[in-house]
């Protein structure tokens, strides 16, 4: 459960019920604390029964050959041909382990829980009570809604600090950089020379550098950086422009400009204004 975040609780008829997030719509929400609704003292025994019911079995079978692509087929129709059986008996870890499973996870040991995917998981508590289902459902789109309204807030604050000082910093590079002889291609290239020596200062890398090393990530390094980088990285255009307009070379400048970025990032960390935006942040997770 490393790669995945705690997003936060459901609250169901008193029981909370614990979230976890893969990012976009991949929550996974934990069986234990739903099974607890029905068996306080033993919630592994509720999980197991499910388990051992044919129908569960096809269910989140199905669930596997749809989402997982390296999902054990044979060791499916070994298990699905004993589903229902008396004798028939089928544990989280064992589905998992038996047919690659994606769909849960499992962790063993004195504190044990097991987590589902969401469709499994509103599965399982319907399982148990349709009433308790209900409830269930109502919180979890409670809690995509205050999700929602975190990640437009965190979009709107990154969105205005990018653009405090822009205007000052691109405007200092044309009166002073860039000569009017060039095409619009080259002063391009000094636009971004310019933009990249800001990034250097801060995070330590170009922006293709960044793209080489987050392939797998859409958008660009500024997109992801923290509110603190950002508010850093909006007085850094300001000084910047400064010492542009002073005719200071490029080597001098990334340096002091590193320089004034890890005094300033130590500093805004710790300070109220951010404090109170990170409790912002934090409401809808």
């Amino acid at each position: 459960m490393a790669d995945r975040a705690f997003k936060g609780k459901i609250i169901a008829q008193g029981t909370e019920i614990a979230v976890l997030s893969q990012g976009r719509d991949d929550d996974f929400i934990s069986l234990t604390d739903i099974a607890r609704y029905k068996n306080l003292e033993f919630p592994s025994d509720v999980i197991q029964n499910w388990m051992r019911n044919r129908s569960t079995v096809e269910f989140i079978g199905l669930w596997e050959r749809i989402n997982n692509p390296n999902f054990n087929y044979l060791e499916f129709e070994v298990i699905d041909r004993e589903a229902g059986r008396n004798a028939f008996v089928l544990t989280p870890r064992k589905w998992i382990e038996s047919v690659n499973a994606i769909g849960m996870i499992s962790k063993q040991g004195r504190y044990a829980v097991t987590f589902a995917h969401k469709d499994i998981a509103f599965k399982f508590a319907s399982w148990i009570s349709a009433e308790f289902e209900l409830y269930i459902i109502k919180d979890y789109q409670r809690l995509k809604s205050d999700e929602n309204s975190r990640i437009s807030l965190d979009w709107n604050v990154k969105r205005i600090l990018a653009k405090v000082n822009y205007r000052i910093h691109t405007d200092a590079v044309r009166d002073h950089l860039v000569p009017p002889e060039l095409t619009a291609r080259q002063k391009s290239f000094v636009y971004a020379d310019e933009a990249d020596l800001l990034n250097t200062a801060l995070f330590g890398m170009t922006a293709a550098e960044w793209r080489t090393a987050n392939s797998e990530k859409d958008g660009n390094m500024r997109d992801y950086a923290t509110i603190e980088q950002l508010l850093v990285l909006a007085n850094l255009e300001n000084i910047n422009a400064l010492y542009i307009s002073k005719r200071l070379p490029p080597r001098e400048r990334v340096a002091e400009l590193n320089r004034i970025a890890r005094i300033q990032l130590a500093a805004i960390i710790n300070s109220n204004g951010v404090k109170q935006l990170d409790e912002l942040d934090e409401r809808g997770s």
